[in-house]
């Protein structure tokens, strides 16, 4: 079986078919997919229903995986897996989230733009987010395009910002929101760190706008200049000319490079149940027989 891609937007995000992902792949199946994300950053795979051994299993292809913001709160989790992020509003024993509850937050905070777990080193590389049940109406994850952005830059700020650095941290985007209530323990479990806000893909030898949510302040500037010119840049990553908005079905598994795109969960009806589940791996390289192995 081989993969073919069906272009969705120009040189951003591709359907994928071709490929029973469920199944075990091989090192030629594995490197196409790879290939595919270096040339699109976005690969959507329909009509792909994957059990949590089965979506564990296609995310170790691709490198070791990432516990994410598990590593600060940690507590009851629904998965069989702690690897597996529960991206619904859906609690420990199966019903749906009352708006009060904690769940709910984590649903509004997807709805920043942001990349998984820049806040940390090793970063996150790919994400993979497997739909199980959507609402009837809204849901939607939208994806941005951090090499456009670059690109449409004018010259002269890529100028003024080539050489800066960005301090990412894995609690700016909860505290915006009123979510504070947290340990010292936990505050310090992710200790912030920096990224350039220019930068090139080792892969595709693309330059990269790396802004987003995670991005609270800049090195070197106080902090209201810093924050105001990660707004500006947020802004214009963001632009409709360089979003693509994925509309749900079950069994639909979307794949992203967190290292080249933001991404934004839309609104929804908190009363209506949506379940995704998200696999994501760091920013490690292994040898390819490692990971088949795996």
């Amino acid at each position: 079986m081989a993969l073919t891609l069906t272009p969705l937007t120009p040189g951003f995000v591709a359907d994928a078919s071709g490929l029973d992902i469920s199944r075990p792949l091989d090192d030629a199946q594995i490197r196409a997919i790879e290939k595919a994300m270096d040339d699109y950053a976005v690969l959507v795979f329909r009509d792909q229903p994957l059990d949590q051994d089965q979506q564990i299993r296609f995310a170790k292809y691709f490198g070791p995986l990432d516990l994410g913001l598990r590593k600060v709160k940690g507590g009851a989790h629904r998965f069989d897996y702690a690897e597996l992020a529960d991206i619904s509003n859906v609690t420990t024993d199966g019903e749906v989230a009352r708006r009060d509850h904690a769940k709910i937050v984590g649903n509004i905070a997807n709805q920043l733009w942001h990349s998984d777990s820049s806040f940390q080193r090793p970063r996150a590389k790919y994400s993979m987010l497997s739909a199980v049940v959507v609402p009837e109406d809204g849901g939607e994850t939208e994806f941005a395009d951090l090499r456009a952005a670059y690109d449409y830059l004018p010259d002269k700020m890529k100028a003024s910002i080539e050489g800066l650095r960005a301090v990412h941290y894995a609690l700016h985007s909860r505290f915006l929101l009123g979510d504070t209530d947290y340990t010292e323990a936990q505050r310090n479990a992710i200790p912030p760190v920096q990224w350039p806000l220019v930068q090139t893909d080792p892969r595709s030898g693309r330059k990269i706008l790396f802004v987003g949510i995670h991005a609270c302040e800049v090195v070197g500037m106080t902090l209201a200049e810093g924050r105001m010119l990660l707004l500006d840049l947020l802004e214009h990553a963001t632009q409709r000319e360089f979003v693509y908005r994925h509309h749900w079905r079950p069994g639909d598994l979307v794949m992203w490079d967190n290292t080249a795109t933001l991404h934004r969960g839309r609104h929804f009806d908190f009363a209506q149940r949506r379940e995704l589940r998200r696999a994501t791996t760091e920013e490690v390289e292994l040898p390819i027989e490692a990971r088949v192995a795996a």
